[in-house]
């Protein structure tokens, strides 16, 4: 069982990158699904969330108006779409799942249970 993140990658400040993550042996239209990230030297804090029972979806003030979390449950796969890249947004971002299917959008990475491997997004200035 395993969540699988990819689409990171190098570009300038101003470009656009598509982040997938994929369950593996995993239902994903189960859980509530997250985005986070983490920087060298920080902590890792949430990016990006969509709930599993409306689709409804909770970003942090960081992207908000540039980054948008959608899911495809045909797919099986949670994507985030990152327009006007910033260097601050340099990073390794994870998808991740939350079990509870009571709370709300989770923005603590505590509350998530299961974690992908994490890509690797550098934005250049």
């Amino acid at each position: 069982v395993q969540l699988q993140a990819s689409g990171g990658g190098l570009v300038q400040a101003g470009g656009s990158l598509r982040l997938s993550c994929v369950g593996n042996g995993l239902t994903l239209d189960t859980y509530s699904m997250g985005w986070l990230r983490q920087a060298p030297g920080k902590e890792r804090e949430f990016v990006a969330g969509i709930h599993w029972s409306d689709g409804s979806t909770k970003t942090a003030d960081a992207v908000k108006g540039r980054f948008t979390i959608s899911r495809d449950n045909a797919k099986n796969a949670v994507f985030l779409q990152m327009n006007g890249l910033r260097p601050e947004d340099t990073a390794v971002y994870y998808c991740a799942a939350d079990r509870d299917t009571i709370v709300p959008i989770a923005t603590s990475p505590y509350n998530y249970d299961i974690w992908g491997q994490g890509t690797q997004v550098t934005v250049s200035s």
